[in-house]
């Protein structure tokens, strides 16, 4: 299995990244387009994407929402276009980073480990955390709601299991962010607001008016069990 697929149309920013993440360890397979990141990806799945959003043909954006259709591997954009709406869908198309050009090399290469333990480590114990129709399996990071498994991201499981981990506590806003993205994360506040929504479409009855997650106004957010 390929560690980290690169799709990437700079080549030299592409030959320089493949370098340092060579030298990390990693396998890198380099495609400069969406279409043979697509075809690529028909025959084996990397564990990892890097992801460029400016390509000729196919956009990232539309190679990020056919990915995550195939299954759950960890997407990182890596993109010149740093306005909020771009960063808020990537998000909300599956993304579980997203960072701006030119990135120092360093901090992908820590955003690469973290995505990469979260995903495949192992955890030391077999804990299965249940509340209500949820069930948290930490062991293999597999959620399951009314007994049928939940398609989460990296960063939406992190997200449910510190809010069940606290049900029936009120989260200010700044602790999650700061819980799930980091203190020093590039992402946008309101990148929370859309993960929460995510999370809503798949373990509410009605996310609409959700009676899981609960919106505490000028605070955050309380999990409650039901």
């Amino acid at each position: 299995m390929i560690d980290i697929l690169l799709v990437e149309d700079n080549k030299e920013l592409s030959a320089l990244a493949s370098q340092f993440l060579v030298a990390e360890g990693y396998s890198v397979y380099r495609v400069s387009n969406g279409e043979e990141a697509l075809e690529l990806m028909e025959r084996e799945l990397p564990k990892l994407m890097i992801l460029d959003i400016m390509l000729p043909g196919i956009d990232g954006f539309a190679v990020c929402r056919a990915v995550r259709r195939k299954g759950n591997i960890p997407i990182l954009i890596l993109s010149a276009r740093i306005n909020k709406e771009d960063k808020l869908n990537g998000y909300n198309l599956g993304a579980d980073d997203y960072l701006e050009k030119p990135v120092d090399i360093d901090i992908l290469c820590m955003k690469i480990a973290a995505l990469m333990k979260r995903s495949y480590e192992e955890p030391v114990s077999g804990t299965i955390l249940v509340s209500g129709d949820i069930e948290i399996h930490q062991d293999t990071m597999k959620v399951l709601y009314k007994g049928n498994q939940l398609s989460l991201t990296v960063k939406e499981y992190d997200l449910l299991l510190l809010l069940v981990e606290n049900k029936g506590k009120t989260l200010d806003k700044n602790r999650i962010f700061n819980s799930i993205w980091g203190p020093e994360s590039d992402s946008e506040p309101q990148t929370l607001t859309v993960h929460i929504k995510m999370l809503r479409d798949k373990i509410e009855e009605d996310s609409k008016n959700p009676r899981k997650i609960k919106t505490v106004w000028g605070v955050g957010y309380r999990y409650e069990e039901i």
